[in-house]
């Protein structure tokens, strides 16, 4: 909002049926004690819309030609965005040590390595998994693409752009950052190297329409997203997970989730630093 206005009014009732549709449309979900986070992030939507309730812009959503286009909006205005380079380092280190090896014994003969960044902000963790990939000296050669999705089309404009400012860099070592960026006026850009290994998409995660262009995956980073999630929705979105990844390909959540009474269907492996999900093996060899 701009300085000095004050939010329109957003009753219990309309808080509801916008609650309801964003829910059904992405997965995530707000209590009532949200009702003035949507009020306050969404006025200064009505305003550029020329509406004057929240009932008009329930409305304009549910009916109006551009509506599809302005849910997309309101869910890009409701989401955090807090992302930085190797976040959750200890599960980075149980990647780089014991999964990455695991994946160059057993797609050797094809030589390609498929990874996605679900939920991937301004496209840190991405480039974070390409450089873990391009330091390992394991994949010479190999076709590595590294997929990241987002639902905001402004973070993933960033995350294209590849150049960062100081705070995407607290827990990233000096002597990664002289051997993967290179500075400019802007801030840090990433080597083209790093960058040529990485594509980023505009893809919500309970569309499995769009998620089957995405192809089959050895792993899936999805950390921190479904905690925004309801029960029902975090089912339906692992569920659409599992069925992208390889048999014997890893899921690794954030270190807050679990899947636990949400599925059965992944086995849940204990590796040195971490605890993640692998889809079973189908044979020893996929």
């Amino acid at each position: 909002m701009r300085f000095g206005d004050s939010p329109i009014p957003l009753s219990l009732e309309h808080f509801r049926l916008l609650r309801d549709l964003i829910n059904n449309r992405f997965g995530i979900y707000f209590t009532d004690d949200d009702l003035y986070l949507l009020e306050n992030r969404l006025s200064e939507r009505l305003r550029r819309l020329s509406l004057s309730s929240f009932e008009e812009y329930y409305h304009y959503i549910k009916y109006h030609p551009a509506g599809e286009q302005e849910i997309e909006q309101s869910a890009e205005i409701l989401t955090t965005n807090e992302t930085y380079f190797f976040r959750e380092d200890y599960q980075l280190r149980t990647f780089a040590k014991e999964i990455l090896p695991q994946f160059h014994d057993k797609l050797r003969d094809k030589k390609r390595l498929m990874l996605w960044s679900a939920g991937c902000s301004s496209g840190e963790e991405v480039y974070t998994l390409a450089m873990i990939v391009h330091d390992s000296a394991l994949f010479g050669g190999w076709d590595v693409r590294i997929f990241g999705s987002d639902i905001s089309a402004r973070m993933l404009s960033k995350a294209r752009r590849g150049i960062f400012g100081a705070s995407a860099f607290r827990a990233t070592s000096s002597g990664t950052i002289k051997r993967h960026f290179v500075e400019t006026s802007e801030g840090l850009k990433i080597n083209d190297n790093i960058r040529s290994m990485c594509n980023f998409g505009r893809i919500n995660l309970l569309d499995e329409d769009k998620i089957a262009f995405v192809g089959w995956m050895d792993a899936i980073f999805c950390r921190n997203v479904l905690i925004y999630f309801d029960k029902k929705s975090r089912r339906r979105g692992i569920s659409i997970l599992y069925d992208r990844l390889n048999p014997g390909g890893y899921l690794l959540l954030g270190h807050s989730e679990s899947l636990l009474n949400i599925s059965t269907a992944f086995e849940l492996v204990n590796l040195s630093e971490d605890l993640v999900y692998r889809r079973p093996k189908i044979t020893d060899d996929y």
